[in-house]
């Protein structure tokens, strides 16, 4: 069955490219659907390209026990955060209509006027663009989908964390 296991480098190689694979739709969303994304799909993009690089660095860097740990911990980490971020954009696709935050001004301005602790407070609590289902696949929002892609990089980067050391 071990056979069948990619070894640590090629899972490494595995998750950068599933990054790369997952970019490359929200890039394709974003410009050939015209899909504007809203401030917490940015970040949530901030979190799937965190934890394709560390990947990446960890399948050139190619670490033995500990750095194996570690690496995988942080795409561990990256995700979830990123996950986190899916989970607050949907729970703001389900309020009602009357309880939706208004919409706010695009995150370039945010940037350029506020402090970066300011900018993530105010995207954190989300705006009515985020609220926006503004596609669906089998009745499943993007960033439900976003979280399912979450779901499987912390799944494969703890996997990756407390596999077996004989067969890194």
């Amino acid at each position: 069955m071990s056979e069948y296991i990619p070894s640590t480098r090629n899972l490494n190689w595995i998750i950068g490219f599933g990054c790369m694979f997952l970019i490359g739709v929200a890039l394709y969303m974003e410009h050939m659907m015209h899909l504007e994304p809203c401030p917490l799909c940015i970040f949530q993009r901030v979190a799937v390209i965190t934890a394709g690089l560390i990947a990446i660095v960890a399948a050139l860097h190619n670490p033995q026990r500990v750095g194996i740990k570690v690496y995988s911990l942080m795409v561990v980490m990256a995700s979830t955060i990123g996950g986190a971020l899916a989970i607050r954009q949907l729970h703001l696709q389900s309020l009602p209509e009357d309880q939706v935050p208004t919409c706010g001004p695009g995150l370039d301005y945010l940037l350029d006027v506020f402090p970066m602790q300011d900018v993530i407070q105010m995207v954190l609590v989300g705006d009515g663009s985020c609220a926006e289902v503004a596609w669906s696949l089998l009745g499943i929002s993007i960033p439900g989908w976003a979280l399912v892609g979450f779901i499987g990089l912390v799944t494969l980067g703890l996997f990756q964390a407390f596999r077996d050391s004989e067969h890194q």
